[in-house]
């Protein structure tokens, strides 16, 4: 392995000149400067950092600080796309090549990439791989492959894609180039497979930390989802947000029943016509869209750095994939939260997704990461602390910004209401599911109550002092205790086990959890960090859309919150001071600065 810089890659500027210059950095995050040393040295490299740790700059400074073209495979379009526009809006000499582009718009790309114009060109997987492109680059001073969404690599990360499996072959054809592997979610097992797969040499691996203090964890009890989603995004204030779900048809749903309340929302999922898609993914992207409610084909291609919440209506399959999806939120490095709606019976129903996996040990590790979700959606202990530790981040001390730590479990002797719960599962026949046991324990007069005679029960109505959403709880908890069962061939029919018959001779005490019958939801002003002219803050947001507006781009291509909020704190008036805001690069003072200026010098005069 050549571990210096290749002959054809030469030193052009430095990586400190290019942050501050280009992307309006004063400083690098912690462990890019290795990353980026090791590159420019010719030297392999796996880097795992959190969504919106820094990871693109790992590889766009190296490929502007040597000659040469740096390659970046990317798994899909909308993110090429986003990437291709935000580095131009820098200055940076930046295209891709995709399905999306004619054949015309391609070869005009490689004349410009022949003749040395372009510095960062993307590309997917499938096509860094034909023949006729491997031949293209053969011919081409590549200084550097930069390998994006990294775990897809792996059989056992939990996005496997077959064509990454192969991109070891440009390790085989292309020896003397450096390889950079980027991921922000692999476990133990996955990151020795992706160094494995790619064939890396003596590598140099950074893991950054992948806690993201700015997210509030927060796990909810799902009782009645729609209404508790209601009740959630009023409080919202129209801030960027994304739902998660299992199915298409409760992606079409949700969105509908969101849009009839007056919100601002759109679905997403693979069932959409292209166009349907890219128009919700591009309405989101410049804040025409608010919410969207997606499967997780809502995914890899979102690049919005002001999504301040992501939701889980449904449990995720694994841990891996709820980090990635909830690192959508607050990239920006705000603060954001990531909620998710959880009921103990999706447990049973996600399982038995697995029986379809032909591949026993493939099924295995599935079951395995599901497993750990459901631990950790189960855990009465700081949630942020379970996720580091899986990924073998090891934190001693509670993390303060989860539901956990803001409203601790309480318990309380739930003896008698477990007596009452059970004995109502038991005179009822051991028949019946978790809401019909609610309707009788809470003396509902339905018809199906009285068909069965039930209203004649002792225990029927006996706890109609307590709400439904008390019951479930209680019922949940017991099933959770090994006190009741229940019975998948059966309709989910509760059955009492062994382990009752105990509680119900009064034989010792039960300690249950209090039921949390609405979640605190604290309210955060997400630029609160900043010491901030609201007033002001709202001008420059308007102007920031109307400029990106005109320039057909995302309104974050022209500043984040970030920067904004920054400028409304400083309240900068001539060049020098406009360029001390983080986040205002050279190219962006000349494109911007004279509007943003004249609108801070406008408001000082007349506020």
């Amino acid at each position: 392995m050549n571990t210096s810089t290749p002959p054809s890659s030469t030193l052009v500027r430095k990586p400190e000149t290019v942050l501050k210059q280009v992307f309006g950095y004063s400083e690098f995050r912690d462990g890019q400067k290795a990353v980026i040393d090791a590159a420019i040295n010719g030297r392999d490299s796996l880097v795992l950092l959190p969504t919106g740790g820094g990871k693109s700059v790992c590889y766009q400074i190296p490929a502007l600080v040597l000659e040469g073209v740096t390659i970046v495979i990317s798994p899909l379009i909308s993110l090429m796309q986003d990437q291709v526009t935000q580095l131009q809006a820098l200055g940076v000499k930046a295209a891709y090549v995709n399905n999306s582009l004619a054949r015309e718009e391609q070869q005009l790309v490689y004349q410009q990439l022949h003749q040395g114009q372009i510095k960062l060109l993307y590309v997917a997987p499938e096509k860094v791989l034909q023949r006729e492109f491997l031949e293209r680059l053969s011919h081409l001073n590549v200084s550097l492959f930069a390998i994006d969404e990294a775990h897809c690599v792996s059989h056992w990360g939990h996005d496997f894609r077959p064509h990454y499996f192969r991109l070891n072959e440009l390790k085989q054809r292309f020896a003397h180039v450096p390889m950079m592997a980027l991921t922000a979610t692999a476990d133990k097992a996955t990151r020795f497979d992706i160094v494995e797969q790619l064939k890396l040499q003596q590598p140099y691996i950074h893991t950054g930390s992948f806690d993201r203090p700015n997210i509030r964890y927060t796990i909810e009890e799902k009782f009645k989802p729609m209404v508790q989603l209601l009740r959630y995004l009023k409080e919202q204030k129209s801030q960027s947000g994304i739902i998660y779900c299992t199915s298409r048809k409760r992606v079409d749903d949700i969105a509908e029943k969101l849009a009839d309340a007056g919100l601002n929302a759109a679905a997403y999922h693979a069932g959409m016509s292209n166009e349907q898609r890219q128009f919700v993914q591009t309405g989101f992207a410049r804040d025409d869209i608010q919410i969207v409610v997606a499967t997780v084909a809502f995914g890899m291609g979102i690049n919005k750095p002001n999504v301040r919440f992501v939701l889980h209506y449904d449990i995720p399959k694994s841990i891996e994939a709820y980090y990635q999806e909830t690192g959508r939120a607050g990239r920006d490095g705000l603060a954001a939260e990531a909620i998710m709606y959880f009921d103990p019976a999706d447990i049973g129903r996600v399982r038995r997704f697995f029986e379809d996996i032909d591949d026993e040990q493939r099924r295995r590790v599935e079951e395995q990461r599901f497993n750990a979700m459901a631990s950790f959606a189960e855990a009465q202990t700081c949630r942020r602390q379970i996720l580091l530790n899986y990924f073998s981040e090891y934190k001693r001390e509670q993390c303060g910004n989860c539901d956990i730590c803001i409203n601790p479990p309480k318990s309380f002797d739930g003896t008698l209401v477990a007596q009452q719960a059970l004995s109502c599962v038991y005179r009822a026949g051991q028949r019946f599911g978790l809401g019909y046991i609610v309707e009788l324990l809470r003396g509902a007069n339905t018809s199906r109550i009285r068909d069965n005679n039930h209203h004649e029960l002792s225990t029927y109505g006996i706890g109609k002092d307590k709400s439904s959403e008390f019951w479930l709880s209680i019922l949940r908890q017991l099933i959770h205790q090994g006190l009741l069962s229940q019975d998948i061939t059966q309709g989910a029919s509760l059955r009492l086990t062994e382990a009752a018959r105990a509680i119900l001779k009064g034989e010792y005490a039960l300690q249950l959890a209090e039921p949390r019958l609405q979640a605190k939801h604290i309210y955060q002003d997400k630029l609160a960090q900043f010491n901030y002219d609201k007033k002001l803050f709202a001008r420059l947001r308007a102007l920031r859309k109307e400029l990106a507006d005109a320039d057909d781009v995302p309104p974050y291509v022209v500043f984040n919150d970030k920067t904004l909020a920054e400028m409304a704190q400083l309240m900068p008036t001539n060049d020098s001071e406009f360029l001390k805001v983080s986040g205002v690069g050279f190219t962006k003072l000349n494109k911007y600065g004279g509007e943003f200026l004249t609108a801070i010098r406008h408001y000082l005069a007349t506020n």
